[in-house]
């Protein structure tokens, strides 16, 4: 198709020179691996010994990559994306907690995003992360099959009734709920209590959906084989497909575990998997819907290409471009401009508690190869532009 994502004048639209000159200042520094490295250990230290540098960080990074500090500051920032046909979805970013308290208190968020979701036409979808709602090592014992005592047994007891509390509301008020993936080796837990949950309410059409994270060679075969568990109970699968988030930390594992890393042998092999597993979701829309995931240009345009071999509407409900909200601008705008379904991830949360979250973006920006050249290029484009009016 016809080349749209290198229109900077529409991509940057929403942003004033200051934020143009702030976010080329900030992929600058992401573009450089010991800059990255250099900051993220001096920001978990300033944070560790409770130095006064939220403002700094409030003001570059997090404002950047978040919406704000809470649900309520981000309606400005959802109202203004939305004015040019990009939807939110709200994404309560803190992460590494491990008390109950705490799952509950991210329960309470998330069934108010739910909310949010159903008022409000600009946020179509809602998500959590499952470690939002119990502990990883508590995953990772039920997905290896291991025995648990009887507290184990009650603590997820109360995880399983935090995911139905949610997809039931998330049900009875129609709206779309998205729920991540995570480490491998926590995820087949969290997949067989996401698929319970489809089994429930997802009979009329896709309301829950899980992530595939397709850096994983597995995964399409478990596509395939939820397929067919879908066909023969009677439910709709919705899926969120992303490339993944988590691919140094499934490396090193696997390596001190002596077992074969789950992750696919090259970026190329990666790409096709991805591409893969959105083929098989556009040829099967009669019982999936997707959620695409991607900052990769070519995997847009794929998907756009298999829109339209299958006669798929640009905006049939059941097929959704996203992309995180601070990112990737030229595809998600001008994607909303030719008139198809886009949504960003917004972030959300308190400075300090969403920093590992900022952490991670900036040391997976390093480490995707052109990312941040691209971002850059594109902001250049974009300044050198306004410069000649």
């Amino acid at each position: 198709m016809e080349p749209i994502f290198n229109n900077t004048q529409v991509a940057f639209a929403l942003k004033s020179d200051t934020e143009l000159d702030r976010a080329y200042f900030l992929f600058k520094l992401i573009d450089s691996q010991p800059l990255v490295r250099i900051g993220t250990a001096v920001t978990n230290f300033a944070i560790k010994a409770h130095l006064p540098v939220e403002g700094l960080i409030r003001a570059t990074v997090f404002d950047h990559f978040c919406g704000g500090v809470n649900e309520q500051d981000c309606l400005p920032v959802v109202d203004k994306m939305f004015t040019k046909g990009v939807s939110s979805v709200l994404d309560y970013s803190v992460e590494g907690k491990e008390e109950e308290e705490q799952f509950d208190a991210a329960l309470k968020m998330t069934l108010k995003t739910v909310e949010f979701a159903k008022e409000k036409l600009a946020i179509p979808f809602a998500v959590f992360k499952p470690t939002g709602f119990g502990r990883l090592d508590l995953y990772t014992k039920i997905g290896e099959g291991q025995t648990l005592t009887d507290s184990e047994k009650a603590e997820w007891d109360r995880v399983v009734e935090r995911f139905d509390i949610v997809c039931k509301d998330a049900h009875s008020k129609d709206v779309a709920l998205l729920i991540d993936a995570e480490e491998s080796w926590m995820q087949d837990a969290a997949d067989d209590l996401v698929a319970h949950m489809m089994r429930k309410y997802n009979k009329e059409k896709a309301i829950v959906y899980n992530t595939l994270q397709l850096y994983r060679h597995d995964r399409i075969d478990y596509l395939k084989k939820l397929h067919e568990q879908a066909k023969a109970e009677g439910f709709y699968i919705g899926m969120k497909l992303v490339r993944g988030a988590y691919m140094e930390k499934e490396h090193k594992r696997a390596e001190e575990k002596g077992y074969p890393t789950p992750i696919c042998s090259s970026k190329e092999a990666t790409d096709e998997n991805y591409d893969a597993g959105v083929s098989y979701m556009i040829s099967h829309l009669d019982k999936m819907a997707v959620f695409a995931g991607t900052h990769n240009e070519e995997s847009s345009y794929k998907l756009i290409d298999l829109m339209l071999q299958h006669r798929v509407a640009k905006n049939d409900n059941r097929v959704w471009f996203g992309q995180l909200y601070g990112m990737s601008d030229n595809i998600s705008y001008n994607l909303a401009a030719a008139g198809y379904n886009v949504a960003k991830y917004l972030p959300f949360g308190p400075v300090r508690d969403v920093m590992p979250y900022l952490i991670r973006r900036a040391e997976e920006n390093t480490s995707v190869a052109g990312q941040t050249s691209r971002e850059l290029t594109l902001l250049k484009t974009e300044r050198d532009r306004r410069k000649k009016l």
